[in-house]
């Protein structure tokens, strides 16, 4: 049975509310969705019948593809002025001994170790400190574009930006033009956590607000580059909080059509100041994975982190409306293992992969960062390879 004969035994069904079989008229239409009617997905619509629209969408824009791309995370510091509450990787300044802050040079012997490697991104984020200021950023992104070209950097969020530009007193048009000037090639995803502010107050009160994520992003967007979005999830928030966050982001991106990706990011309650309140389920997490699927309709693509939610779970999700489980990754990166991610140490080559994504029956293709096909893998077959040797941030657990 195809995916369309799938959701035409659901509208078939006597027994669904009018409700759920007009939501599913609209799916196989092509139809968007109201806001009402994505809360009520949350609150009334069982896995199996999401998985059904959100895989018909799925195959609809992608077929079997299953994207990833060969990365590394280049985190400047787990230092930060500002105290999310959610936030497991970073340590206020007065708690300086327990973190890292890398000089320029640190940071460049980093990008150094890729010498060689066929990787096409470096992700830049981390923790904000005033000495990392617009001044630094610009020449960094500038020395990695000297030494490395072909080398995309993906850097910083609306936090980091909102901040640097408040301390040299420019605006954000400004400030995104010199960033791309500088060598930025596109932004990251992070820091958008909950827009409502009803949420964001309790959790992250201090950093740039969700209209001033919005404003960043829409800003560099009109220089004609592209971006990332994500939304914080299974914490305190209820479902409509979640849809207000997508229809946010569904706006913008009818004005600006500058997002890429949509990525729902699952809180981990490990060694933060919220390990009060229990993660989500697995069952949750799909379901969410598969309404962002359904709501988000004018965005290309919808990422899970294998790192963050495990591979098996990665996988599964791939039958939820997920064409992309995001990078090979190395063991650079701890901002999934400080929060307690299943993947205390996450790194996978590319045959493993490649394998991951095939064990589910989908296809897997390496992609650059803005989803130009590197390399499809339906027919390479794999030789042994050595894994390559990573460098280990200096960091103080």
């Amino acid at each position: 049975m195809n995916t369309t004969e799938q959701v035409e035994q659901i509208l078939a069904d006597t027994n669904l509310s009018t409700e759920l079989q007009n939501i599913a008229h609209k799916v196989l239409h092509g139809e968007r969705i109201t806001f009402d009617e994505g809360v009520y997905l949350y609150e009334q619509a069982e896995l199996g019948y999401l998985g059904v629209l959100a895989n018909y969408i799925r195959e609809k824009k992608h077929g079997d593809k299953t994207y990833f791309n060969r990365n590394f995370h280049l985190e400047p510091t787990n230092l930060c002025v500002y105290d999310c509450k959610f936030c497991s990787y970073s340590r206020l300044i007065k708690q300086k001994e327990e973190g890292w802050a890398l000089t320029m040079e640190q940071m460049l012997d980093i990008v150094k170790k890729y010498d060689g490697e066929p990787v096409t991104e470096v992700h830049i984020v981390g923790g904000v400190l005033p000495q990392y200021d617009v001044a630094f950023y610009s020449a960094l992104f500038t020395a990695i574009k000297q030494h490395r070209p072909d080398l995309h950097v993906k850097a910083l969020t609306p936090v980091e930006y909102h901040y640097i530009f408040k301390k040299a007193k420019i605006d954000y048009a400004t400030g995104m033009r010199l960033m791309k000037e500088a060598g930025l090639e596109s932004i990251p995803g992070g820091g958008a956590e909950i827009f409502h502010p009803e949420i964001r107050e309790q959790i992250a009160k201090d950093k740039c607000t969700g209209q001033q994520w919005l404003d960043i992003h829409e800003e560099w967007h009109k220089l004609g580059m592209r971006s990332n979005a994500t939304m914080l999830y299974g914490h305190i928030e209820k479902y409509w909080h979640r849809v207000d966050h997508m229809e946010k982001l569904r706006e913008l991106q009818g004005r600006t059509g500058g997002f890429q990706t949509f990525i729902p990011l699952k809180f981990r309650n490990q060694h933060n100041q919220m390990s009060n309140v229990p993660e989500s389920s697995v069952i949750e997490d799909l379901r969410n994975y598969a309404i962002a699927r359904i709501y988000m309709d004018n965005f290309d693509h919808i990422k899970a982190y294998w790192a963050m939610i495990s591979r098996e779970t990665a996988q599964l999700s791939l039958n939820y409306g997920v064409d992309d489980i995001d990078g090979t990754l190395d063991d650079t990166t701890k901002i999934y293992s400080m929060a307690g991610a299943e993947e205390q140490t996450p790194a996978m080559s590319t045959k493993e992969l490649v394998n991951l994504i095939k064990q589910v029956g989908r296809k897997a293709i390496e992609r650059d960062t803005l989803y130009n096909v590197v390399t499809d893998f339906e027919h390479v077959v794999f030789e042994e390879e050595k894994k390559p040797q990573y460098y280990k941030l200096p960091v103080v657990n």
